[in-house]
C-alpha cells in the first residue's frame, strides 16, 4: 500500500479520533443514568448546553499524539523499545501538569508508571503487574493512547501490534495491553478492509489472552441477537460492568463497549460514536477509539454521512506536552507527522507539505473560522476547501454583502484563547507565532473585481485585555497573489490569533481562497523586558503563560522579570517552537541558593536540549542533555557571586554553540554529534532559585 493511498485515511483516522473525544468529553465521569436522564442519545456536540468550549485539552489526544513522538525522535525505527517510549514519557510529560490523570501513586495507573520511570525503573517493568499489581495494570489507559501507532502501520497489523505492545507496556500489562493490541491490529487492517466482522476475526489472530478472546466472541454474539444498544449495554453491564472489576476505570467494560458501539453502529459513523458516548463508562476514550477506527475504515465520506461534525472542530486540537510550541495543532499537522513516520517505516518517500497551513486534505480548514472577535454579522462569511470541488487545495472563503464599514474576518489560533479554556486538564502551551516573524501567504481570487485584505493579530496586553494590530490594506488582483507581512512588535505580549480581514469600497459578493500560509525560523527579535508584574496577587498573567514550565515555581518577580525555583534537578522553563533554528537567547541572571542554573537553547522537550550552566559559584559549561545522558561540551572555571546580575548570552548557529557573559565570549564549541538543530529557549535551575531580568531571542 503506497503512501498516496493511505494519506487521506490517516487524516480521517485523526479526525475521527478528535471528533469522538469532543463528543464524549463533556459527559466524562457521568453515570450512565445521569446521561440518559439528561440527554438520552447524544448524537451531536452538547458542549454549549453545558456551557463548555468544544476544543479542550484531553489526555486521550495529548497522549496519543505526544507519545507517538518516540518514533519521530528515534529516526522512525521499527526497533524502538519500551524503554525508548518510557524516555519519551519523561521528556514530554510535566509532572502533575500534563497529559496524565494525576490521581496518585497506586490509584492512577499512568501516574504510578510515571513515578516508577522517574525513580529509574525502566519500561516495561514500570507498568508491570509484577510491580504494580493486576488492578492498576489492567485499567483503560493503554487502549486510549495507541491510535497513532496503529495508523503508522497501515495494512501491517503485525508491525502495529509490535509498536503498540512496547508503547502500552510503559504503564500497563495483562488484559490492558492485549486489548490495545487487538484494537490497534483492527485499525491497521482497516486501511485495507472495510468489513467489521473480518476485522474482528483477523484482529483476534493477534490476541493471546483466552479471556479477551472469549470477551470479544461474547460481545459479537450478544450484538448479533440484539440491535437495541441500551439492551446490549444492560447485558454487558451485568456481565462485565465496573462492579465486576477493581479499580476506577477497568479495560474490560470499556473495551466491550467500544466493540459493541462498532458492531451496533455498523457503517454509520455518527451512530457508532453516539452509542460509545451515550453508554457511559469512559465516554471520551471510548468514542475516540471508535471514531478513529471508523474514520480509517469509512473514510472522510463516512464521517460526512451524517451531521456536520467537521465545521465546528475545524481540525483543531491541543497536544499538551513539555514541547509547548507544538501544543496548538490540528488534524492536518498531526496526520502529516504520522504519514512521514509511516512512509519511513516502509522505507518509502512521502510528499508532505512543510508549510504551516496548506489545507491539503479534503475539506480541511486547519483551525480557521469566522473570527469571534470580529464585528462582522454572522452568516456573511463561510469556509470550505477548494479541493472539495477542484484539484487545488486552499481555504475557500465565501463572502457576502461586503461594503464600506462591513468587513469579513477569519482567524486561526496560534496560542491559547483564555476565554475558551476549562481547568479540567492543564492547557499549557507556547505560541506558534511571535513578533518580528515574517508570514508569507498566497491568495487566489476568481474575478476581475475583488475585495482588499489585510493581516491582523490579536494579542493579550499586560492586563490580559485583548488588543488588535492590523497590517496595511492590500489589493487583491485576479489570480494568485503573494504577500509577506512582518508581525508587529507587541512588546513581548502573546499573540493568540492570526487573522485575515476582507474589505470592500462597494458591495461585494464572491469568494477568495487562501492557498497556503507559513513562517519559518526564530524571530528577528522577541523580548520580554524588565518588571512586568502589575500586582503581587496576580502571579499567572497571560504574558507569563507563553512559558512551559517543569520548575516547581515560575512566577513574575517584583524586582526583575521572572523568578524560577526548583527543589530537584532539571527545573526547565521554555518558550518557542521547533521552527527556531539559528538564534541567540539572552538574559541577566542572578543566582540565589542553587546547585546549578542558566539558559536553555534548542529545547525539544524538557530532557533534551543544550544549556549554558553555572555551577556552585565555580564554573560555567555548555552541556548537551539527552534523557539521562548529560555531556559537557565545553567547561571553564568561572567564579561568580550570588545575588549579582550577570548578562548571559547563549547562541546556536549550525552546530556551533557560543556563551558570552557580560559581553565577553567565555566558551565556544561544536557539538560533534549534531544532536539538536532547532527548538525553544528558556531557563534551567537545579535545587535552588534564579532570578532573570528580561528574555531576548534574536535570529542569527
Amino acid at each position: 500500500m503506497s503512501v498516496e493511498k493511505y494519506k487521506e485515511k490517516i487524516y480521517a483516522g485523526v479526525l475521527g479520533k478528535i471528533i469522538g473525544v469532543y463528543l464524549g468529553r463533556p459527559v466524562e465521569g457521568w453515570t450512565y443514568e445521569k446521561i440518559q436522564e439528561t440527554f438520552g442519545e447524544i448524537y451531536y456536540y452538547i458542549h454549549k448546553k453545558l456551557e463548555l468550549p468544544l476544543i479542550v485539552a484531553d489526555d486521550d489526544i495529548s497522549g496519543t499524539f505526544g507519545f507517538f513522538r518516540v518514533l519521530e525522535d528515534n529516526n522512525c525505527s521499527k526497533d524502538i523499545t519500551a524503554k525508548d517510549v518510557g524516555d519519551t514519557w519523561l521528556n514530554y510529560i510535566i509532572e502533575d501538569k500534563t497529559i496524565l490523570w494525576w490521581g496518585g501513586l497506586g490509584r492512577s495507573t499512568e501516574h504510578t508508571a510515571f513515578w516508577r520511570l522517574k525513580e529509574g525503573i525502566k519500561a516495561p517493568q514500570s507498568g508491570s503487574i509484577e510491580l504494580n499489581g493486576q488492578t492498576l495494570a489492567e485499567q483503560i489507559g493503554a487502549q486510549i493512547f495507541i491510535d497513532a501507532f496503529a495508523m503508522a502501520a497501515p495494512g501491517d497489523p503485525e508491525l502495529a501490534v509490535d509498536l503498540i505492545r512496547k508503547a502500552a507496556s510503559v504503564s500497563h500489562d495483562g488484559l490492558a495491553v492485549e486489548a490495545a493490541c487487538f484494537l490497534g491490529a483492527m485499525e491497521a487492517l482497516a486501511f485495507k478492509e472495510r468489513d467489521l466482522c473480518k476485522l474482528i476475526r483477523e484482529g483476534l489472530n493477534y490476541v493471546t489472552s483466552s479471556y479477551l478472546k472469549g470477551l470479544v466472541n461474547d460481545v459479537c454474539n450478544i450484538c448479533s441477537k440484539e440491535a437495541d444498544w441500551r439492551k446490549v449495554r444492560a447485558v454487558l453491564d451485568e456481565k462485565y460492568g465496573y462492579h465486576k472489576f477493581n479499580g476506577s476505570c477497568h479495560i474490560v467494560p470499556n473495551h466491550a463497549m467500544v466493540l459493541a458501539s462498532l458492531l451496533l453502529g455498523g457503517n454509520n459513523f455518527q451512530r457508532s460514536i453516539m452509542i460509545a458516548t451515550s453508554a457511559g463508562w469512559d465516554t471520551d476514550c471510548n468514542a475516540g477509539n471508535v471514531g478513529c477506527l471508523n474514520g480509517i475504515r469509512l473514510g472522510l465520506a463516512g464521517i460526512a454521512d451524517g451531521p456536520d461534525f467537521r465545521t465546528p472542530v475545524s481540525d483543531s486540537m491541543y497536544v499538551v506536552t513539555a514541547d509547548g510550541g507544538s501544543c496548538i495543532s490540528d488534524a492536518v499537522i498531526e496526520a502529516r507527522k504520522i504519514v512521514k513516520v509511516a512512509a519511513a517505516l516502509k522505507s518509502e518517500g512521502a510528499e508532505v507539505s512543510e508549510k504551516r497551513f496548506s489545507f491539503e486534505f479534503r475539506g480541511s480548514t486547519q483551525g480557521f473560522a469566522p473570527c469571534s472577535y470580529s464585528q462582522m454579522l454572522p452568516g456573511q462569511v463561510s469556509l470550505s476547501n477548494l479541493n472539495e470541488t477542484t484539484q487545488e487545495n486552499g481555504l475557500l472563503i465565501e463572502l457576502k454583502a461586503l461594503a464600506p464599514g462591513v468587513t469579513a474576518s477569519v482567524s486561526t489560533p496560534v496560542f491559547i484563547d483564555f476565554a475558551q479554556v476549562i481547568p479540567n486538564y492543564s492547557t499549557i502551551a507556547s505560541p506558534t507565532l511571535y513578533s518580528t516573524q515574517t508570514i508569507s501567504t498566497r491568495i487566489r481570487t476568481f474575478a476581475a473585481e475583488n475585495p482588499d485584505f489585510r493581516f491582523y493579530i490579536l494579542y493579550y496586553d499586560l492586563d490580559n485585555h485583548v488588543k488588535r494590530i492590523n497590517g496595511e490594506t492590500l489589493s487583491l488582483k485576479e489570480g494568485v497573489n503573494k504577500f509577506e507581512w512582518v508581525v508587529p512588535n507587541t512588546g513581548g505580549m502573546p499573540i493568540f490569533k492570526l487573522g485575515f480581514e476582507f474589505l470592500a469600497e462597494k458591495k461585494f459578493d464572491g469568494k477568495v481562497a487562501i492557498l497556503d500560509i507559513d513562517w519559518k525560523g526564530a524571530p528577528v527579535e522577541f523580548a520580554q523586558r524588565g518588571v512586568l508584574m502589575t500586582s503581587l496577587w496576580n502571579l499567572n498573567p497571560h504574558w507569563l503563560a507563553i512559558w512551559t514550565s517543569s520548575a516547581r515555581q515560575f512566577q513574575p518577580d517584583f524586582k526583575y522579570t521572572y523568578c524560577i525555583s526548583h527543589t530537584e534537578d532539571n527545573g526547565v522553563v521554555t518558550t518557542g517552537t521547533l521552527d527556531w533554528d539559528d538564534y541567540s537567547v539572552e538574559s541577566a541572571l542572578s543566582f540565589s541558593l542553587h546547585q546549578a542554573g542558566g539558559l536553555v537553547i534548542r529545547s525539544k522537550g524538557h530532557r533534551r536540549y543544550y544549556a549554558a550552566l553555572f555551577s556552585q559559584g565555580q564554573k560555567v559549561a555548555i552541556i548537551m542533555r539527552k534523557d539521562e545522558t548529560i555531556k559537557q561540551l565545553a567547561v571553564k572555571e568561572f567564579s561568580y557571586e550570588e545575588d549579582r546580575l550577570y548578562r548571559v548570552k547563549l547562541e546556536a548557529k549550525g552546530h556551533r554553540l557560543t556563551l558570552a557573559i557580560d559581553g565577553r565570549e567565555i566558551l565556544r564549541v561544536e557539538d560533534p554529534e549534531h544532536n539538536y538543530q532547532r527548538g525553544g529557549a528558556g531557563f534551567i535551575i537545579e535545587k535552588g532559585t534564579v532570578l532573570a531580568d528580561s528574555f531576548i531571542v534574536k535570529a542569527v
